[in-house]
């Protein structure tokens, strides 16, 4: 008990970071790939891409309970601007499409674990975690992608000096639930259907400092990669049928706010 209090005292800086409803602006930056698997004699190759950073908003609420050190957090954000896409009409070759699409994107994440203080400025915090994702792209009539996930992730936090905290975090998981919906339009019917789920993983680097000890300033980046898997075929009118092809989604996000400390 007298180590563990101890501990406890020497990391008040962490414990402060982990304490604060924080508000930030988000810049993601988007990387989506569709690939052919050859079906019903189509493509093999690479069939659309978008790329480019859409801004948004962020909201987050950080809890760590003494001195059992319990840890909770929650977030949410949301996103809407213009990306790259590069694609083809149909039965054409990749890269006979180019323009400039409009997207929206919303997460929800939430995660609970338990902190442990490996040093007097050190923190590791193993949690498990489920959020959601969905994305909305106006390439089309408009198509909407969603997927839920579940994971486990490990927080490390360190406090280089006073005010400062340093983290790292990686969480592996698998999405579930993920879902496709696709627009009716003059020349199509839309259709709706389930996707392939896949193994999903993030990276993150963030910092955090206490401007007082009730405002903190903090900027963090993300790396996330997940896969979807190719939809049934379903008809689309006229004797067609349509389908959603294999795809890879590549997200770098990069988060720059204030907090207030409790």
């Amino acid at each position: 008990m007298v180590l563990s209090a101890s501990a406890l005292a020497d990391s008040s800086d962490i414990l402060a970071s982990n304490n604060q409803v924080a508000v930030q602006f988000v810049a993601t930056h988007v990387d989506y790939k569709e690939i052919g698997n050859g079906f019903l004699g189509t493509s093999t190759e690479l069939l659309d891409t978008e790329h480019g950073p859409v801004p948004g908003v962020a909201l987050s609420i950080t809890v760590m309970e003494a001195p059992e050190n319990l840890y909770f957090r929650a977030e949410y954000d949301h996103s809407s601007g213009h990306t790259h896409y590069v694609g083809s009409y149909i039965g054409g070759t990749y890269g006979s499409v180019v323009g400039i699409t409009g997207v929206t994107m919303s997460n929800y994440g939430a995660r609970i674990g338990m902190g442990f203080g490996v040093h007097s400025h050190f923190m590791l915090t193993p949690y498990l975690e489920m959020g959601g994702h969905e994305w909305s792209r106006q390439v089309n009539y408009g198509e909407t992608y969603v997927h839920s996930h579940l994971g486990a992730g490990l927080l490390a936090q360190f406090s280089p000096g006073a005010k400062l905290v340093l983290s790292a975090d990686a969480m592996r998981g698998r999405t579930i639930g993920s879902y496709i919906h696709v627009n009716s339009g003059p020349l199509m019917k839309g259709f709706s259907g389930p996707l392939g789920n896949s193994a999903i993983y993030r990276i993150g680097i963030a910092a955090d400092y206490a401007f007082s000890p009730n405002i903190h300033g903090n900027i963090s980046m993300d790396y996330m990669h997940f896969k979807y898997g190719m939809s049934a075929a379903y008809s689309v009118g006229g004797g067609f049928v349509a389908w959603e092809p294999d795809s890879k989604t590549w997200y770098t996000t990069t988060k720059l706010g204030l907090g207030i400390a409790f």
